[in-house]
């Protein structure tokens, strides 16, 4: 995976004196408004454009109304698409100029926008936001289970809400199949409640606001990233406000392999405490990539099965990479952190450090559930599985120590 390279976005509250002229351009004609450089977020834009350029007024007590609507237009700043979210500010840090802020409006379908403002009046015809509410409900609802019952997110640390990028995402694109919204929804549900992705987050009591799909097609910075040679694979904004994953695959054909999804989303993660790509980050990364692996090679014993298959299979984990979690994190390190300079040799010791803990908490675990029971009746095929793991352990430590061993010997 070529690490991504990340956005780390702060927001400075100030007082609404801020005010800029913004000239919103459409179809040749200007309408100028007033927004504040600190407090006008992308959403605002949107329903301000709306009301201003088609006479859709959603403001006040409408509450039938949110970014489903603002979603029909695209607004251009510097070449760079506003994303109609509330918690992005496009003209942070802008000071008053001379000149109007120049933002360009696009419509995707101006009727539809038009047929919107006329269906808004009627309260029997369903607003898009209630239909999308629905339909993420009952995306919930389907894949409440897909890790099986137990696997509950944390009530605190967790993701506040998902977003998929929309239909009108790739419009530019109109000939090329892409994955519908739905199944992107689906995605970032599967991500959300990985049994991994939920103890590392608990381990280090993380919260995200906001878990999105990155746009493939719009994202300017993405596109100045690939130009110099790297690859954007997500990014985060404002340590953990929100996280943007780069869902699908360049040709929009499909998604990406889901173990590369997860390390992204750890790699991402782990900016909400590093921001700069130093030692300190990779270290941070590593121990947490770890414990990912870690839990799915603990829950692999367990007798939690889904549709006919393990945790581990569902994660896209195999036997060899679980019996070797030291080995995989230094072969990944090796491959992202030469792009800085860095070599996994610099954190070996402790992130193997790590894992012995993980495999010691691992050991005492499945010790509990054996004399557990044992207690209720168990038999010596429990007994057996412990010495097993023990056994694994022991060979995944000595294995290890030997790697380490070469690679200084190679030095």
């Amino acid at each position: 995976m070529d690490c991504p390279c990340c956005i780390n976005r702060i927001n400075f509250s100030s007082p609404f004196d801020d005010l800029l002229d913004v000239n919103l351009t459409y179809q040749g004609k200007s309408h100028l408004i007033k927004a504040s450089a600190s407090a006008a977020t992308g959403f605002d834009l949107h329903k301000m454009t709306l009301h201003v350029i088609f006479g859709l007024d959603i403001d006040g007590d409408d509450n039938d109304t949110d970014d489903s609507s603002a979603e029909l237009l695209k607004l251009l700043y510097k070449g760079k698409r506003i994303a109609a979210q509330p918690d992005i500010y496009p003209f942070e840090g802008v000071t008053a100029k001379k000149k109007p802020l120049k933002v360009m409006v696009m419509a995707t379908n101006a009727s539809a926008i038009k047929e919107l403002s006329i269906k808004r009046s009627d309260p029997l015809i369903r607003g898009f936001d209630q239909e999308k509410d629905m339909n993420e409900r009952r995306i919930a609802g389907e894949q409440k289970n897909f890790w099986g019952d137990i696997m509950k997110p944390h009530k605190d640390y967790k993701f506040g809400r998902l977003r998929a990028c929309t239909d009108q995402s790739f419009g530019t694109r109109s000939t090329e199949s892409t994955p519908h919204a739905f199944r992107a929804l689906e995605l970032l549900q599967k991500l959300s409640t990985d049994p991994g992705i939920i103890a590392m987050m608990k381990e280090r009591e993380l919260v995200v606001g906001t878990l999105g799909e990155m746009d493939p097609i719009d994202d300017r910075i993405m596109q100045k990233t690939e130009a110099k040679g790297g690859c954007l694979l997500g990014y985060n904004t404002n340590r953990g406000l929100r996280i943007d994953i780069k869902l699908r695959t360049d040709d929009l054909s499909d998604f990406r392999p889901y173990p590369q999804l997860v390390s992204t989303l750890i790699h991402e993660l782990s900016h909400n405490w590093v921001g700069e790509h130093t030692l300190l980050f990779w270290t941070n990364y590593s121990q947490m990539r770890a414990e990912y692996l870690c839990t799915h090679a603990r829950l692999r014993y367990s007798s939690y099965v889904v549709g006919g298959k393990k945790l581990s299979e569902l994660a896209g984990l195999n036997e060899k990479v679980l019996n070797n979690v030291f080995g995989l994190l230094m072969n990944e390190l090796q491959r992202d952190m030469a792009q800085f300079g860095l070599h996994p040799n610099m954190i070996a010791n402790p992130l193997q450090q790590r894992i012995a803990e993980l495999e010691k908490e691992t050991l005492q675990v499945n010790q509990s559930q054996f004399e557990h029971r044992l207690g209720g009746g168990g038999g010596c095929g429990e007994s057996k599985n412990n010495r097993q793991l023990a056994l694994a352990a022991a060979e995944r430590r000595a294995r290890s120590e030997q790697q380490q061993s070469k690679r200084k010997g190679g030095k």
